[in-house]
């Protein structure tokens, strides 16, 4: 999970302000409480398949707040 983290951050990092700028709220278009992978592309946020599973901690498909936080953490 470090990794991840660690990846997404220096990922993060090269994506610039609007990877920065994206919110929970704002990536989670229909508001249903999770961040599907299509979200996430649809935002511009630069995950790929498996960044994306390995951040799903609960394996639901989705990323909840708590998730997306940590996913998102710099």
């Amino acid at each position: 999970m470090k990794k991840l983290i660690a990846a997404l951050a220096i990922t993060a990092f090269t994506a610039g302000t609007s990877f920065a700028q994206a919110s929970f709220e704002t990536v989670d278009a229909d508001s249903n409480g999770g961040v599907t992978m299509e979200e996430a592309a649809a935002a511009g946020l630069p995950w790929t398949e498996e960044q994306f599973k390995a951040a799903d901690t609960d394996q639901d498909g989705a990323l909840n707040a708590e998730e997306f936080a940590a996913a998102t953490a710099g």
